[in-house]
């Protein structure tokens, strides 16, 4: 048997979700104290959810805020190991421009102990997996101001 056919398929959705404020375009990150991790709202789809429907859903629980998908930017892929039980995984999570329609940060759920706006440029530095950075810096070429 080769090592790849106990891999575990997984698909996510998630957002970039863009505002544009006095001190110019910002973007919205979740962060965890411990281990330190800024990232983009993502989560696993429900039965019966598009992608879309699912990353509008995981934006609105992650962040407390109401979004609208404005475009589809793209997809990650990337593996990792499951610390339940150490199966190997190989996920893709597809991506959507956002702007806000409504909502509240402080009403973020409890999957991260922060939710944040950062300028551009120190969202980009202060994010935590590259790939995502990727994805954001894509989104934001595709943003009409």
């Amino acid at each position: 048997m080769d090592g790849k056919s106990h891999v575990t398929r997984l698909v996510s959705a998630g957002g970039v979700v863009t505002r544009s404020e006095d001190v110019g375009r910002e973007v919205l990150l979740c962060g965890r104290i411990t281990p330190e991790v800024w990232a983009l709202p993502k989560g696993t789809p429900e039965v019966g959810e598009t992608h879309e429907q699912t990353a509008l859903r995981e934006v609105r629980e992650e962040t407390g805020l109401e979004a609208t998908a404005k475009e589809f930017i793209g997809t990650i892929d990337y593996w990792f190991n499951r610390t339940s039980d150490g199966g190997c995984c190989y996920k893709t999570v597809y991506y959507f421009l956002m702007t806000v329609t409504g909502g509240d940060i402080a009403f973020h759920d409890c999957e991260f102990d922060t939710v944040r706006w950062f300028r551009v440029g120190d969202a980009l530095k202060n994010m935590t997996y590259r790939n995502e950075v990727r994805v954001v810096e894509k989104g934001l070429s595709m943003v009409e101001e």
